[in-house]
Formats: structure tokens, C-alpha cells, sequence
């Protein structure tokens, strides 16, 4: 009796993984909070506070979980574990919520507030699904779709033009089998709205 041989894995779509690791939350954080920074009255000040914004947003988050990964906490860094993503929300909404609390100590812009307020609240909403359901709600895709919310309203109507992005980058996630279609448009929805209604509410 002969036995047969083991079929192997599907390849990765490499495009896709390449969207998936440029277009990352933290690098589209860095990317939006310079954005944002640069569409300020005082472009240099506003790059300054951006910066502020990037180390509770992005550089602390990512610190932590590079120790995990490091520790055995997760596997990868898009932390594909629903169960384990339970554990990151929280910390990364403390480091911001402490990023806020300093650029309210230091008077920062309404602006910049107003952006690590948006990136807080998107948190929370997608803690909700996460935790209480164990549904793993695209963060990617929510972190894009808020991000282009704020810069379209700091800059213009025009750059809604961009949104086919977050698509393309829905469409990298689902691809490599790390979200469903629901899980990807729930994120950009929730991002997009959340961060959008955030933001015009602290600046207007």
C-alpha cells in the first residue's frame, strides 16, 4: 500500500505580501501623523508634534510587539491570533491615551490632539468585535481607511480619490488568508467613520 504524497502548501502571493507589509498600521500611522502635521498653520511645529504622535502611536506599539514576538507571545507581527490581539489593543490604546495626556500637558495643536484622539477611538471600536465577539476585525484596513479620512479632511475633499487603496490593500490581507471580505470591509468602516468623525469633531 503506497502513501501519497503530501500536496503542498499554495504558493504566497508575493504582491500581496509586499501591500501587506508596506501599507502595516504602524507605517501608515507614521504616514498620516506626518500628514497632519505638515497641513498645520506651522509646518515645522506641526512635524514636531508628529513625531510625538509617531512614538505613542507607532515606535512604543511596535516595541512591544517585537518583544512578543521575541517571547513566544505571537508568531508574526500582524499578530494573525485573534485570542492574542485581546492583549495588544489594550496596551497600544495606553500608550496613546499617555501620547495624548502629554501633548495636552505640552499644548499641542487641536490638530494633533485631535489625531491621536481619532487613532484612540478607532482603537476602542475595534477592541469591541474583538474581544466581546472573538472576530478578527481588519486592522489594516481600519487604520488606511481612518488615516484617509483625517488627511482628506486636513487637505481636501480630492484625496477621497485615494480610497481605492484601502481596497487594494483589503484585497492583500484577504489574499494571504489573514481576513475575510466582511472582516476587511467591517475595518475600513469602522476606521473610516470613527477617525473621520473624530477628527472633524476636535478640529471644527
Amino acid at each position: 500500500m503506497t502513501t501519497a504524497a503530501p500536496v503542498p502548501a499554495p504558493a504566497e502571493n508575493r504582491t500581496a505580501r509586499l501591500i501587506t507589509d508596506r501599507a502595516e498600521p504602524r507605517n501608515v500611522i507614521v504616514g498620516v501623523s506626518l500628514g497632519i502635521g505638515l497641513a498645520q498653520d506651522n509646518p515645522a511645529t506641526g512635524l514636531a508634534w508628529a513625531l510625538v504622535a509617531v512614538v505613542f502611536a507607532a515606535v512604543i506599539p511596535m516595541a512591544y510587539i517585537k518583544h512578543g514576538m521575541r517571547t513566544g507571545l505571537w508568531a508574526d507581527r500582524h499578530i494573525g491570533q485573534v485570542q492574542r490581539r485581546k492583549l495588544l489593543i489594550p496596551v497600544i490604546m495606553a500608550s496613546v491615551a499617555t501620547g495624548i495626556g502629554s501633548m495636552l500637558a505640552f499644548g499641542a495643536p487641536r490638530a494633533m490632539l485631535a489625531l491621536v484622539a481619532a487613532m484612540l477611538a478607532t482603537l476602542a471600536v475595534l477592541l469591541v468585535p474583538t474581544a466581546i465577539w472573538k472576530w478578527k476585525i481588519s486592522v489594516h484596513t481600519a487604520v488606511a481607511g481612518g488615516a484617509l479620512a483625517m488627511l482628506a479632511l486636513a487637505w481636501g475633499p480630492l484625496l477621497w480619490l485615494a480610497y481605492p487603496l484601502v481596497a487594494v490593500l483589503a484585497w492583500s490581507r484577504i489574499s494571504l488568508g489573514d481576513h475575510t471580505l466582511a472582516q476587511t470591509i467591517a475595518g475600513a468602516a469602522a476606521g473610516t467613520v470613527t477617525a473621520g468623525l473624530v477628527f472633524a469633531a476636535l478640529t471644527a
